[in-house]
């Protein structure tokens, strides 16, 4: 088990380059089955959840190489089998997005239950249907199987924007027979990312950035060359971060277009910063944080929802940033019921939190926290727990710190060097 020993408060300067977006990486990973060429990507974020994606598709046979930092070239021409191992699988939510390109490529895939964030239910009855509709046969004993004969293409209707299960659907419609239109699809920037990606390879899907896509099946993908977008998600972490320590950093990574729900969030936590032409966004400190209040004065709230909504993933950053803020605001956590189930560390900390149910938080602050010894329970907690960490004053020990580096990485590292000090403890 990895640790982190953090020493608050502290006061970050320099400059922040965010990683390649996680949640891209993971789906163009999987989508190297559908071509038997050579795919070659760039920016690709050295987190956990990326290794052991790759470790699954090396135990299927495939040829990993890096060539540079960031830089991996992937070969499927040696997959032979759709055969997943199961402690790989069960390490991360993931591996549910090897149904597509798996049923796809071998007209047939088992997939071991998958693991991952224990956050709340995480359905995947959107995949079954979905897949259905393209001609799979689903069933379910001890694993998730699909078979296929000949993929053809379909109108589907998606019950919820499920991300991943529209992942999945393009991944297996780019080399069905026919057209696929899927609607309600999610449409987040990781979802843009895998179709652009895609069409690079020679698939044929139009509408991106939408919740309806076009996606013409073709007979086969060819091999290219990639470079996976920043994860706006740390982007909007590190901005958390910067405010709460007062750190004028510099983040790279900034796109407007993807920031825009965020950059509402944050204004009415107000967090202020500068955007910077060359996709940089300076910090900017006149004063203390202060909440907005709702027209009327009335308590605001900040929740979360489907693109373009604020992400599900910054509501437990959110919810940190809030406490070292001037006036009271509800968080609302719409599409996870475990979430918030993390708070109970911040209290401890001194945060002035009231958990209403098992989505709603209402946050009082400003409050100064204390140190304390606490364990990271997922990926977005975690962060939000090293957050706290550096405002606190004095010693914190954040243990099980490894479910952080499954979406952030080499974070000690990388703040150590803008002024942190956070010790590694293995």
């Amino acid at each position: 088990m990895t640790s982190f020993l953090v020493r608050g408060p502290t006061r970050l300067n320099g400059h922040f380059e965010p990683s390649g977006n996680k949640n891209a990486a993971l789906p163009i990973i999987a989508a190297c089955l559908l071509t038997e060429e050579t795919v070659t990507l760039h920016n690709v974020p050295q987190i956990g959840d990326v290794l052991t994606l790759l470790g699954i598709l090396g135990d299927m046979g495939a040829s990993i190489e890096s060539t540079g930092p960031g830089t991996i070239s992937i070969r499927c021409n040696g997959v032979t089998t759709s055969a997943i191992a199961v402690e790989r699988a069960k390490q991360i939510r993931a591996s549910i997005l090897l149904a597509g390109p798996g049923v796809a490529r071998f007209g047939e895939v088992a997939l071991p239950p998958p693991g991952g964030d224990v956050i709340g239910r995480r359905r995947i009855d959107d995949h079954v249907r979905g897949l259905e509709a393209l001609g799979a046969v689903y069933s379910f004993v001890g694993n998730h199987r699909f078979r296929a004969g000949t993929l053809k293409g379909s109108v589907v209707f998606l019950e919820e924007p499920s991300v991943t299960a529209t992942e999945n659907l393009i991944m297996a419609a780019v080399l069905a027979e026919g057209n696929t239109v899927v609607e309600n699809a999610a449409c987040e920037p990781h979802v843009q990312d895998l179709c652009m990606f895609l069409n690079a390879m020679g698939a044929q899907i139009s509408g991106v950035g939408s919740n309806i896509l076009q996606i013409q099946g073709v007979d086969s993908l060819h091999g290219c060359s990639y470079t996976i977008g920043p994860d706006h998600i740390e982007v909007g972490s590190l901005m958390a971060l910067a405010a709460v320590t007062r750190s004028p950093i510099t983040i790279g990574g900034y796109r407007p277009e993807m920031n825009k729900p965020i950059d509402l969030a944050w204004e009415r936590l107000g967090i202020k910063y500068d955007p910077f032409p060359d996709s940089c966004a300076r910090m900017m400190f006149n004063g203390p944080l202060v909440i907005s209040p709702d027209l009327g004065g009335a308590i605001p709230k900040i929740e979360d929802g489907p693109w373009p909504s604020f992400p599900a993933d910054l509501t437990s950053i959110a919810l940190v940033a809030a406490t070292q803020a001037h006036g009271s605001i509800l968080i609302h956590e719409k599409m996870f019921e475990s979430r918030m189930f993390f708070v109970d560390n911040l209290i401890s900390m001194g945060a002035q939190i009231v958990l209403c149910d098992p989505h709603r938080a209402v946050v009082l602050g400003p409050t100064r926290l204390r140190p304390s010894t606490m364990s990271s329970p997922d990926i977005r907690a975690g962060m939000s727990l090293l957050i706290a960490a550096l405002v606190a004053e004095g010693e914190s020990l954040i243990n099980n710190a490894e479910q952080i580096e499954r979406g952030y990485e080499a974070i000690d590292r990388r703040l150590n060097a803008l002024g942190a000090d956070i010790e590694r403890i293995e």
